[in-house]
């Protein structure tokens, strides 16, 4: 396998250089929206405030977009060619963070309103359409002689999207003690098709679009899904313990919205005491007060619960790498992939 010449870099300045090549074709597609949409989206990715004045604000990361094209220079072939790929997993990202914003009631993200929250929920639901279109169109487009397979693949990961985010929402009205209780299988599940399922697509449609092996293709898909599900871990330990200035939102959110994530999951699995205490406190009606959220994350972390759940990211991490070792894959591509998922469990944790 042929690697790319010339010395690899951090994982922040790979991010850089993946965005560097994406970012244009991405404010393309944008740009090519309605304009009401078109401000929305460009809201969203940071580009712009709400008036519309151009921002230099965070857009996220852009880890997606990386992964796409550091997937494709893995197996050989010029990272240009998972532009479309990359913008389009961009722009199905983004649609799933304004939907979900809307069905969680999210009002804060990356420090600064939610799209429905700026807009209204009616614009922001079309925006979400908008964006999903924009996708599915961007990576048609790519043609080619696998551009069919690549839609194909795309489209089946977005119901996998919908599927984990029913099962997501589906959660919420499941108790918390009992035989109908989220289990640690129930969750996993979940987390696989919600956010494993498009990290899978992000490092295999560019890999499908340069005609590689199907078992390299196999493989990158399932350490794009490992690093999905990782990441997700990584979310649900910031949505309890995350400091307010690095994830936007406020502390021990999700434990307010009672929302079932692995570390409450875990612990209430690994002490029946502290299962018996969570059920009570999470399971009251009525909104959780400061000190109840503050008793439940004590009861999480003292139960097992946070150590677990950074168990768990760092076995998914383990396991992509594992995936990445099993195929023949230009080295160079591949320690970059492994270096930036380590970089964001060890710069969020």
């Amino acid at each position: 396998m042929t690697t790319h010449a010339g010395p690899r870099t951090t994982a922040p300045s790979a991010l850089a250089r993946c965005r560097e090549s994406v970012e244009p074709a991405l404010r393309a597609a944008v740009a090519s929206l309605h304009p009401q949409p078109r401000r929305m989206a460009s809201f969203s990715l940071g580009w712009c405030d709400a008036d519309g004045t151009p921002s230099t604000g965070s857009g996220g990361k852009g880890v997606r977009q990386a992964l796409a094209l550091l997937a494709t220079e893995a197996v050989g072939a010029p990272a240009e060619l998972a532009v479309p790929a990359a913008v389009a997993v961009e722009l199905i990202h983004t649609f799933s963070l304004v939907h979900d914003d809307i069905m969680d009631g999210d009002e804060r993200r990356r420090h600064r309103d939610t799209v429905w929250k700026a807009f209204g929920t009616g614009p922001a639901v079309l925006t979400g359409d908008a964006l999903f279109a924009l996708g599915v169109r961007t990576l048609a487009g790519a043609g080619g002689e696998h551009g069919a397979t690549a839609v194909c693949r795309l489209a089946e990961t977005l119901g996998d999207l919908v599927h984990g985010q029913a099962d997501d929402l589906l959660f919420e009205t499941r108790p918390w003690t009992g035989p109908k209780a989220v289990g640690l299988a129930d969750y996993r599940a979940m987390a696989d098709r919600k956010t494993g399922a498009l990290l899978g697509c992000a490092m295999a449609l560019g890999p499908v679009l340069a005609g590689a092996a199907p078992p390299v293709v196999g493989a990158l898909s399932e350490a794009g899904r490992q690093l999905g599900l990782a990441f997700q871990v990584v979310d649900d330990l910031l949505g309890i313990w995350g400091d307010p200035r690095t994830t936007g939102k406020p502390v021990h959110s999700d434990l307010r919205r009672r929302k079932k994530t692995l570390p409450v999951l875990a612990a209430m699995a690994l002490d029946d005491t502290a299962a018996e205490r969570l059920g009570r406190l999470l399971g009251s009606p009525g909104p959780l007060s400061t000190a109840d959220a503050e008793r439940a994350a004590a009861i999480v972390e003292g139960a097992g619960g946070r150590d677990f759940a950074l168990e768990d990211a760092r076995r998914h991490v383990a396991a992509a790498r594992d995936c990445l070792t099993a195929v023949p894959l230009a080295e160079s591509a591949t320690r970059e992939i492994v270096a930036l998922s380590e970089y964001f469990l060890d710069r969020q944790l």
